[in-house]
C-alpha cells in the first residue's frame, strides 16, 4: 500500500477545509456569490484538464494506450465543470456520485508516480480534489440533492461508459479504468479478486456505494411523498 507523503496529506486536509468553507458559505449567504464560486471552480477544473491534455498530447512518449483522457475521473472533471455552470440536475447527480465514489477514492489511494512539486502532482490533486469540492458544494452547499431514481440512472450511465472504454482498451491495448489489469499501486480494486472477477466485484461495490451516498436523502423524499399524499387544506 502506498504511503502518502506529508505534502499530499496537507493537500487532502486543505480540500476538506475548502469544501466545508464553500458549503457553509453557500448555506449562510445564498446569493450571487454562489454563481461566482461556481464559475471559479469550473474554470479551475477546465484549466487543469486543458493543461493535462496539452502536456500529454505533446509528450514524446505519447501513446494511444496510455495518453487518452478516458479515465472516469477525466470525464468527471468536465461533467463537474458543466454541473457548476449549468446546475443541471443529471450533471449534478453524476458529479456527486462519481466524485464521492470515484474521485475521493482516487485521492485516498492515489495512482501517482511523480511526487510534489511536479506538474503531474498538481494536475492529479487539483482535478480530483476539485471534483470532490464541486460535488459537496453543489449538493450540500446549494441543496441540489439527487432525485428519486438517481442511483439506477447513475449506474446505467456508468455501465455504458465502462463498456465504451472497454472497447477502447481492446482497440488500443490500454488499461483505461483498469479494465484489463490492476493498477501498479494499491487501490480498493486490489482486494476484489483477480481479473476478471474484480470487475464483477467492483460493480457490486459501486451499487453499494451509490446506495450509501444516496441514503441521506431518503428521509427527505419520504416526507415529500407524505406531503403530496396528505396535502394541508387551504384556509378560506
Amino acid at each position: 500500500m502506498q504511503v502518502l507523503s506529508l505534502t499530499y496529506v496537507v493537500t487532502l486536509v486543505s480540500m476538506v477545509f475548502a469544501s466545508v468553507a464553500l458549503c457553509v458559505g453557500a448555506r449562510r449567504r445564498p446569493g450571487s456569490g454562489i454563481a461566482v464560486a461556481n464559475a471559479t471552480l469550473a474554470t479551475l477544473l477546465v484549466a487543469v484538464s486543458a493543461i493535462w491534455l496539452v502536456q500529454t498530447s505533446t509528450a514524446p512518449d505519447w501513446s494511444a494506450s496510455t495518453s487518452l483522457p478516458f479515465a472516469l475521473c477525466d470525464l468527471t472533471t468536465l461533467v463537474a465543470a458543466a454541473a457548476l455552470l449549468t446546475r443541471q440536475r443529471l450533471l449534478v447527480e453524476l458529479t456527486y456520485f462519481w466524485g464521492l465514489a470515484g474521485a475521493l477514492q482516487a485521492l485516498l489511494t492515489p495512482d501517482l508516480a511523480t511526487p510534489f512539486p511536479s506538474l503531474e502532482f498538481f494536475e492529479y490533486v487539483i482535478a480530483h480534489a476539485g471534483i470532490v469540492c464541486a460535488a459537496l458544494f453543489l449538493v450540500v452547499g446549494q441543496g441540489l440533492v439527487p432525485r428519486p431514481g438517481a442511483v439506477p440512472r447513475t449506474f446505467a450511465i456508468t455501465a455504458g461508459y465502462t463498456a465504451l472504454v472497454g472497447g477502447l482498451d481492446a482497440l488500443t491495448g490500454g488499461n483505461y479504468m483498469y479494465l484489463r489489469h490492476l493498477p501498479a499501486t494499491w487501490t480498493l480494486l486490489s482486494v476484489l479478486g483477480p481479473w476478471p472477477w474484480y470487475l464483477v466485484s467492483a460493480a457490486g461495490v459501486a451499487i453499494a456505494a451509490l446506495a450509501i451516498l444516496d441514503a441521506p436523502f431518503w428521509p427527505g423524499r419520504a416526507r415529500q411523498r407524505d406531503a403530496s399524499r396528505h396535502p394541508v387544506p387551504a384556509r378560506g
